[in-house]
């Protein structure tokens, strides 16, 4: 009966067509400001901005030539290993003497290199064509590091010229000296096989584990150079690792590909 006789009261009062209307609360006004300056913003970025994506994938630390397998020409027992491993030799040197049917031969460097890995000893047996030791070729001490990153192929096309990559260096704490700055040199376009990468690196190994998810482009990646680091590189900290790198080493790089229009991929 109260509700009732509100309703009735209010029925019989007059209309308060005289007192303003309050159509929204100071708070509303600055959410709605709020939202058609993001709006604005948003629309503005669709149409000029660009997004930055990256491809990360496998890498190691090289000479720019790479490194070739020395294989043994003759099949015999090793007499002697006439090379150590780190050793930087000229071409037509010797690595190993092997005493074959015919007499002793030797096994001598095919190129100017360093001796980074041997894989015969003194009395072992071995077979015409056997792999021997691994050479990698440079020719001086100064010579820079290059870095090669095995990206899946289908992302090749879309790496720039001279883009920038970021190296995670396996023998470097990242979080204490950061990643080693480069940028690419060139884009191999055709994919590699196993005994193509292992050919390049001198190693059988790698080339099997780079392979197992497909064939992979080989990205040569240029190193920035920098005076005021023990390693003669630029990190992305100040000085980076106290000691120099050393080729063949396995990193991680991250690849910035081309910058894509926001509004290629909002629109349908």
């Amino acid at each position: 009966m109260q509700f009732r006789q509100q309703a009735l009261a209010k029925l019989q009062s007059p209309e308060e067509l005289d007192l303003p209307v309050r159509f929204a609360r100071p708070q509303g006004w600055l959410v709605l400001s709020v939202t058609v300056v993001v709006m604005a913003a948003a629309s503005v970025w669709a149409v000029t901005g660009s997004v930055a994506s990256t491809v990360s994938a496998p890498a190691v630390l090289t000479h720019g030539e790479g490194s070739y397998i020395l294989q043994s020409p003759a099949a015999g027992q090793v007499t002697a290993v006439l090379a150590k491993e780190g050793e930087r030799l000229p071409a037509g040197s010797p690595v190993l003497r092997v005493r074959t049917a015919e007499g002793d031969t030797e096994v001598r460097t095919v190129a100017a290199g360093r001796i980074t890995a041997l894989a015969a000893t003194i009395g072992q047996i071995i077979s015409t064509g056997a792999n021997v030791a691994a050479v990698e070729k440079v020719a001086g001490a100064g010579d820079p590091l290059y870095a090669t990153v095995y990206v899946p192929a289908e992302s090749a096309a879309s790496i720039p010229e001279d883009a920038a990559v970021d190296l995670t260096v396996q023998t470097v704490p990242s979080e204490e000296y950061g990643v080693l700055r480069g940028h690419v040199k060139s884009v191999d376009r055709t994919a590699q096989s196993a005994q193509q990468i292992a050919a390049f690196l001198g190693d059988t190994r790698l080339g099997e584990q780079f392979t197992e998810d497909g064939r992979p482009v080989a990205v040569l990646v240029r190193l920035d150079r920098s005076p005021s680091t023990k390693s003669g590189y630029r990190w992305s900290s100040a000085d980076g690792p106290p000691y120099r790198l050393t080729s063949m080493t396995m990193a991680r790089g991250s690849i910035r590909l081309a910058d894509q229009r926001p509004v290629d991929w909002l629109l349908p």
